[in-house]
């Protein structure tokens, strides 16, 4: 099987795929931002931390992929910017910003970023790619969500480990694996189909 041609030594992402132009990708950063309030609201609780477990963070990073990170990033600041304004499709149906976990949202924005930019170059053609890039996503999410998280409770950052990050891990993994089955088939599927308009 032939690989789809790079231009400018990126490669198309799964949204390229698709026709549609400036149409496309308007629904897709709408959607995507849709996705994660959807996903947001699909919260557990856990009575140790204010940090639940959701499947958002697997819908930022698969939307950082799919979209590449012009898009992803604007689903991203739109699923920001919406919830900033009062509407209550943050976990547990918080808006505005002032409550613990908002870093974690910023860092949506910039895990978007990444993971679109690491699709571009092709990592999410394989499953050791596909591993990497949503494992560096989850990083970054943490990189801002944990020290925000300590700044907001008022507590050192190691404990804002234990309660933001540690007892996540598992079920991160459990995503990254996920994913790294569903990025590489969904491009088995697209063979070698030139990007659309």
């Amino acid at each position: 099987m032939q690989t789809i041609a790079t231009v400018g030594g990126t490669r198309p992402v799964l949204a390229d795929l698709v026709h549609g132009g400036l149409v496309r990708d308007v629904a897709l950063v709408v959607g995507s931002a849709a996705l994660v309030g959807i996903t947001a609201q699909i919260a557990i609780p856990l009575p140790f931390t204010p940090v639940p477990i959701t499947l958002q963070t697997f819908a930022v990073l698969l939307s950082g992929a799919a979209l590449g990170p012009m898009r992803a990033a604007a689903g991203m600041l739109l699923y920001l910017g919406v919830g900033a304004a009062g509407v209550p499709w943050f976990s547990q149906q918080n808006s505005g910003w002032a409550f613990p976990t908002f870093g974690y949202i910023i860092g949506f924005v910039l895990a978007a970023i990444l993971v679109g930019a690491l699709a571009r170059r092709g990592l999410d053609r394989s499953v050791p790619g596909t591993i990497g890039l949503m494992a560096l996503g989850n990083l970054v999410i943490y990189a801002v969500g944990v020290p925000y998280l300590a700044l907001a409770l008022g507590r050192p950052l190691g404990e804002a480990i234990g309660l933001g990050m540690t007892p996540f891990l598992v079920g991160d993994g459990l995503k990254i694996l996920l994913a790294a089955g569903l990025l590489p088939a969904a491009w088995r599927l697209a063979g070698d189909r030139p990007p659309q308009d």
